[in-house]
């Protein structure tokens, strides 16, 4: 088949590297969402004369039917899987099959009871609870979290306030599979720490157990007990491929000596810029899940950081996960501010991301109407992408220019998952009002208009709150009630959020 010039030569600057991709008609409409571990050879496939010739008639009706395509590119294979899937559901093309259930990839959430509790579930909401996933491992998450209960006697039972009468309907600690909480064999904040201990099994970092299940599994094997052995090879297997979801490493040497003046003269090169570039400000984006996206903008001066001058966006426009839409944005909004405001603009901007995000930077400032060298840096393989060059730059890892381009950022990423972090915990505060039967969305926001926050609320007396509108005293008495005892559950919940 003929392919058209523009979509051959877009094709062409696509990345080999995992992402989605859709496929458009020429009505603009999505017809087909896949994924690929490398976009450009994935793409690429459907245009073959040898695969279109001895592909079944269903292939051949979705290639005469593309018209255009949009990418969207992620860090690894899982990530791609779960984007393939949201973006299904989202658009419903006419040529996928897959996922047309509506099912979706667990979840693991902690409640917000006195007494928390793991419980699974598909579908993250904005009710102030904590979520760990979404793992692409079903068999292994469900086997996960119930040697984690076991294991911290986290309860299991579904009450929110479980008591005396609960417990003598269980037979867990008969069984030695909970702490029993309920009945004060353990306090609140033994219990807690429990809880803590849980979440950071469940995130990847507590190596202690896997080391100690590890030990014991090599002495079952030393006795002969095989099948014990074996039960505990699957856990350790099961765990591990739990926390894979939640964990990230990054490791890189840095110089622990700065030298600002040569590592900008370096840049100055690399980029070709006519001057060295003494004022650099780097954006970035974060989001969990494609949820509550931020964005944020650190500003380096002479090689170092200049937190006066670092800015925090909150998303707008974009609804759906798309980082491209995000950085469009914030771009546009901080350039825009500048020049209306006459204030100095800087030597270079520095956009996470390849060749996509740097193309959006400068859609950006051409939509503004201000003139800014702009380059981007893709994670995987440290790799440059400066405007007007068809190939990345690939600098030595002993680089001066690489180690100030890692900093400015590794920092923007830094600032811009501190924001999303607040911002969550914030929102998770201000949710706990969604707990309470009774306080529908009017009453939580004139509550919050208020007293200003959920800390100063918890402050307040049952007569203060009364006399807000909509109010009255068994209302208002029965929030005091709930808020005292959400608030001694409270650290147990967020300690588990300092990664």
């Amino acid at each position: 088949m003929v392919i058209r010039p523009k979509l051959r030569e877009k094709i062409e600057n696509l990345p080999n590297k995992p992402g989605v991709y859709l496929m458009r008609d020429r009505l603009g409409r999505v017809v087909y969402v896949g994924k690929a571990r490398a976009l450009k050879k994935r793409v690429l496939s459907y245009f073959q004369p040898a695969r279109r010739s001895a592909a079944e008639p269903k292939l051949q009706a979705l290639v005469d039917s593309i018209y255009d395509f949009d990418i969207h590119v992620v860090k690894n294979e899982p990530e791609a899987i779960l984007l393939e899937g949201k973006l299904i559901k989202e658009y419903r093309p006419k040529y996928n099959v897959s996922f047309r259930d509506d099912k979706r990839f667990l979840l693991v959430k902690l409640t917000r009871d006195p007494f928390p509790r793991f419980a699974l579930a598909r579908l993250q909401k904005d009710d102030g609870c904590r979520y760990f996933g979404p793992f692409t491992h079903s068999g292994s998450v469900r086997r996960a979290l119930e040697f984690i209960l076991k294991k911290f006697g986290i309860r299991a039972c579904h009450p929110a306030f479980a008591g005396e009468k609960d417990y003598r309907h269980c037979h867990d600690d008969i069984i030695r599979h909970c702490s029993a909480p309920c009945v004060g064999r353990i306090s609140r904040e033994d219990y807690a720490g429990r809880v803590e201990q849980a979440c950071l099994l469940l995130e990847g970092k507590n190596s202690d157990v896997l080391r100690e299940l590890e030990a014991e599994m090599h002495r079952e094997a030393g006795w002969k007990h095989f099948e014990a052995a074996a039960q505990l090879r699957d856990a350790i297997y099961d765990l591990r491929m739990t926390a894979r979801t939640n964990q990230r490493k990054f490791i890189r040497d840095l110089p622990t000596v700065i030298d600002a003046a040569a590592e900008l003269s370096q840049l100055q090169d690399v980029l070709g810029l006519a001057r060295r570039p003494e004022t650099i400000e780097g954006f970035d984006i974060s989001h969990i899940s494609g949820t509550h996206a931020v964005g944020s903008m650190v500003r380096f001066a002479h090689g170092m950081p200049d937190k006066a001058n670092y800015r925090r966006f909150r998303i707008k426009s974009v609804e759906t996960i798309d980082d491209y839409a995000s950085m469009l944005e914030i771009v546009g909004r901080r350039y825009r501010r500048l020049r209306e405001e006459g204030r100095n603009l800087p030597d270079v901007i520095l956009v996470d991301g390849g060749r996509g995000q740097l193309n959006v930077a400068l859609a950006a400032l051409r939509q503004v109407g201000v003139d800014i060298p702009v380059f981007g840096l893709a994670k995987e393989h440290e790799q440059i992408h400066v405007p007007d060059r068809p190939s990345p730059v690939t600098l030595p890892e002993s680089s001066p220019a690489l180690h100030l381009i890692q900093r400015i950022r590794d920092e923007a990423h830094r600032f811009a998952n501190a924001y999303h972090q607040s911002w969550r915990k914030k929102k998770i505060r201000e949710s706990v009002l969604d707990d309470i039967a009774g306080i529908g969305d009017n009453r939580k926001k004139l509550l919050l208009k208020t007293f200003g926050s959920v800390e100063r609320l918890r402050k307040a007396s049952v007569e203060q709150i009364a006399a807000v509108p909509g109010m009255g005293e068994k209302m208002a008495a029965d929030l005091k009630k709930f808020l005292s005892i959400d608030e001694v559950v409270e650290p147990a919940q967020t300690s588990s959020e300092r990664s």
